[in-house]
């Protein structure tokens, strides 16, 4: 583990060499609860890590219980199983809020969230805890469902491997402040403009085989036409219990 430049506490990250902004520091934050915040606002994420010298980054399906982050069906799940001691992981979450164009090329950007988590990756091995995660997974994204679902088979639980780690560092970087130009080319004739960029839920297309009668679940109500997806998975985890 890197050596720790500013101690954890329980409301702040350690800030170590690993998670250190080094550019736009004061857009950064190692705040236990506005990381959790750009978390759980996020239904998927990517994650990075080397084996045996090569880099790849996964993007999958993710949740936070506490300060443990959980996802499924990665490729490197393969791989974990001949690392006895885990795989040291990097997984990112961004949220991109707006396009930002400005006067000048150079102050072109983004509004957006982030958050950075290191740690070490492992398999949940024991087939009750495992069927519990999965359980947790469905009810955090979908609030109230898994009780009400056919049970997955022992066959389709082996075939499902659930991967964990503990959050070791983390830190969150967000930029919100739309456009910035030089002081002397606000006066320039020039076209600037910010876009506000969001993900919204459609219409439900329910399917085509499903029994007459069936009535959507009340755990679904927030999934309303329109809505903002980060929006949605906030308020999801809220209810999750986790």
């Amino acid at each position: 583990m890197p050596p720790k430049t500013a101690e954890a506490s329980d409301t702040s990250f350690a800030k170590t060499d690993r998670n250190r902004i080094r550019r736009l520091h004061e857009r950064g934050t190692y705040d236990k609860e506005a990381v959790f915040a750009i978390l759980d606002a996020a239904m998927v994420c990517h994650i990075a890590y080397v084996i045996d010298g090569q880099p790849f980054c996964t993007p999958t399906a993710f949740w936070r219980e506490g300060e443990h982050l959980y996802w499924h069906g990665s490729a490197a799940s393969r791989m974990l199983r001949s690392q006895n001691d885990g795989l040291p992981v990097c997984l990112t979450v961004t949220h991109l809020d707006s396009l930002v164009l400005a006067r000048c090329g150079f102050n072109h950007s983004v509004d957006y969230r982030s958050a950075l988590c290191f740690g070490t990756a492992h398999i949940i091995d024991d087939p009750d805890h495992k069927a519990k995660l999965l359980d947790n997974m469905i009810n955090r994204f979908y609030p109230e469902r898994a009780a009400s679902l056919r049970q997955s088979t022992v066959q389709e639980l082996k075939a499902t491997t659930v991967i964990g780690m503990e959050i070791e560092e983390a830190v969150g970087k967000v930029r919100s402040k739309g456009i910035g130009d030089e002081e002397e080319d606000y006066a320039l004739p020039i076209y600037a403009v910010r876009f506000p960029i969001t993900q919204v839920v459609g219409e439900g297309q329910t399917c085509v085989r499903m029994p007459h009668g069936v009535a959507r679940p009340e755990g679904l109500s927030v999934f309303k036409p329109g809505r903002r997806l980060d929006e949605i998975m906030t308020e999801t985890y809220g209810k999750s219990g986790l």
